[in-house]
């Protein structure tokens, strides 16, 4: 129940941000005053809700990471026609749900792949931060890429949390966790459909 309610938490505040902040304002922002803002709270908020035992801390470190993310979605989504973005949610949604049913059923088959995912996962975001800005070109096979390694790592994280000691804190890491694998994979889902459309 811990672990549903502060994934929904998030998701809430990701919805306030994107309802009420203009994303002209969010744009206004230099860009990499945003980026570098955006990668030392993410990383900030892992670090602490990793090492904390405290689910006080580690709830703060986890809102850490929900507000840059709230950022990102703002511009992103605002991009989209709302139709299109409601579709995208509903079809993450249901890809969610299969891979929480999934990592249910086979822990230790996600827990097998967590390595090698990992690992394609770095190469393809190396890959795809250079493709940005050197070239400013992006491919569709690299959002199919990131989709499919955030299926598996919700596998492997919805997995995990079945498996580890049933504490608050530990509910509060693995909302965390879980929460990341989901907006990443609605963030990918969404550009593929927007390039369908």
């Amino acid at each position: 129940v811990i672990l549903g309610l502060t994934v929904l938490w998030g998701f809430l505040v990701n919805y306030a941000m994107v309802r009420y902040i203009d994303p002209a304002l969010v744009r206004s922002i230099d860009f990499r005053l945003f980026l570098i803002g955006y990668f030392v709270l993410c990383f900030l908020g892992i670090y602490i809700f990793k090492k904390s035992t405290n689910p006080l801390v580690s709830f703060f470190g986890y809102n850490l990471v929900v507000i840059p993310f709230g950022f990102v979605l703002n511009i992103i989504i605002s991009q989209y026609d709302p139709t299109l973005v409601l579709d995208a949610i509903q079809v993450t949604g249901v890809v969610t749900l299969a891979m929480l049913v999934l990592g249910t059923l086979y822990p230790a088959f996600f827990a097998s792949i967590i390595r090698p995912i990992t690992i394609i996962l770095i190469i393809t975001i190396i890959v795809e931060l250079v493709l940005v800005l050197f070239f400013h070109r992006s491919f569709e096979i690299i959002d199919w890429i990131v989709a499919i390694v955030f299926c598996g790592y919700i596998g492997y994280d919805w997995g995990r949390a079945n498996r580890i000691p049933k504490t608050v804190d530990n509910a509060v890491d693995s909302a965390a966790s879980i929460y990341m694998d989901i907006i990443n994979l609605f963030v990918r889902i969404l550009r593929i459909m927007g390039r369908k459309r």
